[in-house]
């Protein structure tokens, strides 16, 4: 019986995460589905879907010593994969605006009312330390479609930040 898991690591970014955590899982049997790593700020962060039969304390064992080696941090989880069911994004949100608290959830919350299912997020700090500038971009399926986003999004612009809601246009065959 084949079971599923999301794994989640993180440590401070050095060369060599990727290839020793994926040799340990590929070296002990394990299958990788989808993942996901990326460095934010100094730090490094995976999470992946992963087939084994060891269970989570098997998982854990397999990576403990890179784990150990590496100064990461694991967190396991069984799931159920869904794999080959991802759902295609179909509006684009990206938002700039002088960094300060509450940008995320403002747009996110107004979002989500409008019907958006966020399919991925990504945001960073630009500008200078003294005039910092939050940037984020948003990807995903618009439920009640873009105009909804876009009137749901609109006030913000009155308060600095600048929001533009755009559709992504996919072709698929």
């Amino acid at each position: 019986m084949s079971n599923w898991y999301m794994l989640t690591l993180i440590g401070k970014d050095q060369p060599g995460i990727v290839a020793r955590v994926t040799s340990a899982l590929f070296e002990s049997g394990c299958n990788l589905g989808e993942a996901s790593m990326i460095r934010l700020g100094s730090n490094f962060t995976i999470m992946m879907m992963v087939r084994s039969d060891a269970g989570v304390q098997g998982l854990r064992a397999v990576l403990q010593p890179v784990i150990d080696s590496l100064a990461l941090v694991l967190h396991v989880d069984a799931i159920e994969a869904q794999l080959h069911q991802r759902p295609i994004p179909d509006v684009r949100i990206l938002v700039h605006g002088a960094d300060r608290a509450g940008i995320v959830a403002q747009v996110t919350s107004r979002a989500a009312d409008a019907g958006l299912n966020i399919l991925d997020l990504e945001s960073d700090v630009g500008g200078t330390e003294a005039n910092p500038i939050y940037i984020l971009q948003i990807e995903g399926s618009a439920a009640r479609g873009v105009e909804a986003i876009e009137k749901a999004l609109a006030p913000l612009q009155a308060e600095g930040v600048k929001v533009d809601v755009s559709p992504i246009e996919t072709m698929i065959g």
